[in-house]
């Protein structure tokens, strides 16, 4: 051909393809966020989830030993993507990401035709990585089904929303599932130094950041490391731009919100909690709302705080409003399912139910009774009429002989006695005046009438 000289492809072009990939692998790589520089790139890099990544859980010793597929449950930011990675990885196999929010039907197909020559061609297996698999509708989750039923794919999917009810149970019950915890305060801080002084990945150590700065931010993401890490590189940046050191103010600048000086191991923690309740107790809705997004915005444990609301609503709102403390469950079950900043709403919605709720603490006052009418009798003895008659040998002994049966009476309600000798006249519970009390309280008067038992004054 006109005395062209023909190089062989392998030798001639494809070493300067090779070369200009990697010089765009590398560009990447420096372009990439902090986030996804400092990904670890071992199990024994993760931090915070060592019920997965240490020597001997199920985790650990699935991946170490061969893939299968799995759902990957937690919050965000808690390294279920940098798990997927880690999966294929340990076994040499293709990775394949997918974002439900995007790929379609098509996409899944094409990654499992792909998939299929692959090891048609013993060219490995395809660990498919599908991202929020929760929004995958039907059509969608249907189409993964072959492919992982045959093995063509080992399936990892990520989900913040808990995949028993978001996730086609087919795929759950071909799936081992996992899950994620928040990361605590400590291991976010030990990523961030890793971050800040680690060269090449991270930011080797300039600008300076010390370690009260990163604790203060490590409090305040709420487990997130994705989110910890991003709010360091926008501060670092900040203070590069400034020529001067990461201090508190690019950290509040980078998250855009105040840092609080709330200490949830010192005085403030108990401080502000015990102001909350008190609150709630007072039903002072404005103070309970400002005490309340006091210990969110300061990174508070959300979990603790709708504990202490859930002990509030039975110690101070009791049997005048029971629905207080199916309320405050509620916002607790919605916590656990939604997370935050979501589950805000509920936990506010808990709080104000709870501050205008009416108030009794008769459920505390009749513990309290309860305990020093035990300790009084303490060998008590339970009358015969109440004793278990399941036996002939039972009702022999008289075992629940003179028992009245309540419904037999059109009151439902018939006089007899259920407290053992010595303790016959304790009063235990008094009512409160408040709210569906006072209508307990009246209808108790007249329970009372019929028992033979004393006013409760």
């Amino acid at each position: 051909m006109g005395g062209q000289v023909t190089r062989p492809y392998d030798a001639q072009v494809r070493p300067e393809i090779d070369l200009f990939a990697a010089d765009r692998a590398a560009a990447r790589a420096t372009a990439a966020p902090l986030a996804a520089r400092m990904r670890p790139a071992t199990l024994d890099e993760v931090v915070g989830q060592e019920h997965l990544t240490a020597p001997g859980t199920a985790f650990r010793s699935i991946v170490e030993t061969g893939p299968v597929s799995m759902i990957l449950w937690g919050p965000p930011g808690t390294g279920k993507t940098t798990l997927a990675r880690l999966v294929a990885s340990a076994s040499s196999a293709r990775f394949e990401p997918l974002s439900a929010t995007s790929a379609g039907v098509r996409d899944v197909r094409a990654v499992l035709e792909e998939a299929g020559r692959r090891l048609e061609e013993t060219r490995g297996r395809t660990v498919l990585f599908i991202d929020e698999i929760h929004r995958f509708n039907k059509a969608q989750q249907d189409a993964l089904l072959p492919g992982v039923e045959d093995g063509i794919v080992v399936l990892v999917g990520a989900t913040t929303e808990n995949p028993f009810f978001e996730v086609n149970s087919p795929l759950v019950s071909r799936s081992t599932l996992f899950r994620t915890h928040p990361l605590t305060p400590e291991a976010v801080a030990k990523l961030l130094r890793r971050a800040a002084d680690e060269p090449g990945r991270g930011l080797g150590g300039s600008p300076p950041v010390d370690d009260a700065v990163l604790a203060e931010l490590a409090e305040r993401v709420g487990g997130d490391a994705r989110l910890a890490l991003n709010a360091l590189e926008v501060a670092a940046r900040i203070a590069t731009g400034r020529n001067g050191a990461v201090t508190q103010a690019e950290v509040e600048e980078a998250l855009q919100r105040r840092i609080i000086r709330y200490d949830k191991g010192g005085d403030r923690h108990y401080d502000v909690i015990s102001a909350f309740i008190k609150s709630l107790r007072g039903s002072d809705p404005d103070a309970a709302m400002y005490w309340l997004h006091t210990m969110l915005e300061a990174g508070e444990d959300p979990e603790f705080i709708a504990r202490r609301m859930i002990i509030l609503a039975s110690e101070d709102v009791g049997l005048a409003d029971s629905r207080a403390l199916g309320v405050a469950v509620a916002a607790f079950d919605a916590l656990r399912v939604v997370g935050l900043p979501e589950a805000s709403y509920a936990l506010s919605h808990a709080a104000l139910y709870l501050a205008l709720a009416p108030k009794s603490n008769s459920i505390a006052t009749a513990i309290g009774a309860a305990k020093e009418a035990v300790e009084r009798t303490p060998a008590a003895q339970v009358p015969d009429h109440l004793r278990s008659a399941a036996t002939a040998g039972e009702r022999a002994l008289g075992h629940g002989v003179g028992y009245k049966y309540p419904h037999d009476d059109s009151a439902g309600v018939m006089r007899q006695r259920y407290l053992p000798a010595g303790a016959e006249g304790a009063i235990v519970y008094r009512p409160g005046t408040h709210g569906d009390e006072a209508e307990l309280g009246k209808r108790l008067g007249d329970i009372d009438a019929i028992l033979g038992k004393p006013p409760r004054t």
